[in-house]
């Protein structure tokens, strides 16, 4: 619970009882006496009152008006997407040889000396993995790593960010880390640093923890999206899923699945392709994650310029059967969430060189699609062409996203218009910032 949060918001409404009711919530969660949670109240009204009226570009927010659920950010669906689309605009042109506007997997810089690239990539923990830390950091290490190898990178490193909040047992921590590291030892990747804190220092309390973990890689030839060429065939390897997959999992209470998503194929796939030099021939690599395979072919599209065609039946074998026995009982579009399955975007002549490299490591894929000219994707399902497009959310993978639901509200074009407005007010900021500091 943030009580900084709680107190603001009673400030602003010129609650009366705000100390009491605050002081109830932090008994209702934290386990003290009625006078430390008291006092806590007191201390965090004051720091509250403190900060609610302040003036000046560094000290005052940008507002939009519209809030992160109400635009589906990080439901990795249309809001989602065109969030980031806001961010690479509030990052701006840079030097990076990928940077966001290239709606990658990972960023990619030219070295010193000009010969090669070096990778860089972050991946927050699946929020709804908080209560199983080791489950988390497994996940989160393996995406991190996919990001970087999907770039036709091999990762050098990992670096971990962990926050658990006050109430938070120690203890997480160094499951966390164990599941980070059990991916690390696997891969002979270290874990070389690291940020550990509370969320929210004293103003969060509760046992929540969040964090990312980061990896970096070195390469000669870039795999990045806007390689992808027409006449080009899409490959994809066999998936279990992830994160969300797991989480879907435990909270329909069918545990048993969660085992199918332990594993590291896809990152043997990728370092087979490495090490047999294929990579030099391959056009694009992407993981298949944000929002399934209906995202990243809307941000292959994008990127590209190019249109995407699919084969249903070539991409339903693949898809570990455990997990889609399980996704199909639930009503849950496989094609709507990430399957953590490799995609391989290459020139025809090279798929059948590529389908035995990564056979010959044990992971099964094939060829799911084909690159044609055109703008988005569309799917071949049972003889019949239907439409790809993303939902305005993922596919709903548990009881509460399904309450929540994938329906584009009927204001999304309004938000979109606050959205562009508070983006082009952070640029402009970010310029008389700039400004002030180089004026001293």
């Amino acid at each position: 619970m943030d009580i900084e949060g709680y107190a603001r918001k009673g400030l602003r409404n010129n609650d009366p009882e705000l100390e009491d009711k605050l002081t109830q919530r932090i008994l209702e969660i934290k386990d003290t006496s009625e006078k430390h949670a008291r006092n806590l109240a007191k201390a965090a009204i004051v720091e509250a009152k403190a900060t609610l009226n302040v003036e000046g570009d560094v000290l005052r927010s940008t507002v939009s008006g519209v809030t992160m659920g109400e635009f589906g950010v990080g439901s990795r669906g249309l809001g989602d997407f065109y969030a980031h689309e806001k961010i690479a605009e509030v990052i701006g042109k840079t030097s990076a040889a990928v940077d966001t506007t290239h709606l990658d997997d990972s960023g990619a810089v030219l070295n010193e000396r000009g010969d090669g690239y070096i990778i860089v990539t972050i991946d927050g923990i699946h929020s709804r993995l908080s209560d199983f830390p080791f489950l988390a950091g497994f996940h989160v290490a393996r995406a991190s790593l996919r990001d970087v190898y999907a770039m036709g990178s091999r990762p050098v490193a990992l670096l971990s960010d962990i926050h658990v909040a006050d109430d938070g047992d120690v203890a997480k921590i160094f499951d966390h880390i164990a599941g980070i590291t059990t991916v690390s030892e696997l891969t002979g990747i270290p874990l070389v640093t690291g940020s550990t804190l509370r969320i929210g220092g004293d103003m969060d309390i509760g046992e929540r923890m969040t964090g990312g973990v980061g990896a970096v890689g070195t390469c000669t030839e870039l795999t990045s999206r806007v390689q992808t060429q027409v006449g080009d065939v899409i490959l994809m390897s066999e998936g279990a899923g992830g994160g969300t997959v797991s989480t879907a999992a435990l909270y329909y209470e069918m545990h048993d699945v969660v085992e199918e998503t332990i594993n590291i194929k896809f990152l043997d796939a990728c370092e087979a392709l490495i090490a047999s030099g294929l990579t030099k021939h391959v056009h694009a690599m992407t993981d298949v994650t944000n929002g399934g395979i209906r995202g990243d072919a809307k941000e292959i599209s994008r990127t590209a310029g190019v249109k995407l065609v699919f084969d249903e039946s070539k991409m339903r074998p693949l898809v570990n059967p455990k997990v889609l026995e399980m996704l199909e009982k639930l009503e849950i579009d496989y094609l709507g969430v990430s399957l953590d399955a490799l995609l391989v975007i290459a020139p025809p002549e090279y798929a059948e060189q590529i389908i035995q490299v990564v056979k010959d490591v044990g992971v099964d894929i094939d060829i799911i699609g084909e690159i044609v000219e055109g703008s988005g994707a569309e799917i071949v399902i049972d003889g019949k062409v239907c439409d790809f497009t993303p939902r305005f959310r993922e596919s709903a993978y548990t009881p509460i996203k399904k309450m929540i639901g994938d329906e584009e509200p009927r204001d999304f074009e309004e938000m979109k218009e606050a959205i562009d407005k508070a983006a082009k007010e952070a640029s402009e900021k970010k310029k008389r910032v700039m400004e002030m500091i180089r004026g001293k």
